[in-house]
């Protein structure tokens, strides 16, 4: 913890690198990525404060929209595309994903019980190989689930159906740095 400490410590005694943030944010991008530690957006995409707006859950997960209940998720979603005007949305899944792995092997997950329901909105069940530790078949598998996903959400079909918006899948490997994109025309994760 104190290595982070010092850093903030340190961080605010630039204020002229931070004015212009309070002006307010634009972001072109909303990134939804797992809360995995190992998993840092800007890091990965080289974005600045103010560039990402990120959506962090436990694997990467869309929930299915419902205006009864909304989810955080789904309010986090709605801002992004209908005030910030987000131009594009990529959900980034990550090899050696705890979620996707423990859904991927059917895990007893009784001891964590917020845990197992919330994975229960990744339906359909990844398929992959048990014994991957990457589990990338079923991380990639997830990815595009959650994109279609997203695809059922009011705002994102009218802005897809207006050319308003671009959605995009990446795979990022944590053990190399890598990350894929999918391309529909081959239905495969290639090198960005």
């Amino acid at each position: 913890m104190q290595p982070l400490i010092d850093n903030a410590r340190t961080f605010g005694q630039r204020p002229e690198e931070f004015a212009k943030l309070a002006e307010g944010q634009s972001p072109q991008v909303l990134f939804i990525t797992c809360s995995d530690s190992r998993v840092v957006p800007a890091l990965i995409t080289g974005a600045r404060p103010g560039e990402l707006f990120e959506l962090r859950t436990a694997g990467n997960i869309v929930p299915p929209y419902a205006s009864q209940h909304p989810t955080s998720e789904a309010a986090t979603i709605e801002y992004a595309v209908e005030v910030l005007g987000v131009r594009d949305i990529v959900v980034c899944g990550h090899s050696h994903c705890g979620a996707v792995g423990a859904l991927v092997r059917g895990d007893d997950l009784t001891a964590v019980p917020a845990v197992r329901d919330w994975l229960a909105h990744a339906t359909p069940r990844p398929a992959g190989a048990a014994e991957d530790p990457e589990v990338a078949e079923g991380v990639q598998a997830h990815v595009l689930t959650q994109l279609l996903r997203l695809r059922s959400y009011a705002c994102i079909e009218r802005k897809l159906a207006q050319g308003q918006l671009g959605l995009h899948a990446w795979y990022y490997e944590v053990h190399t740095g890598a990350v894929r994109a999918h391309r529909p025309q081959t239905d495969t994760f290639e090198a960005l």
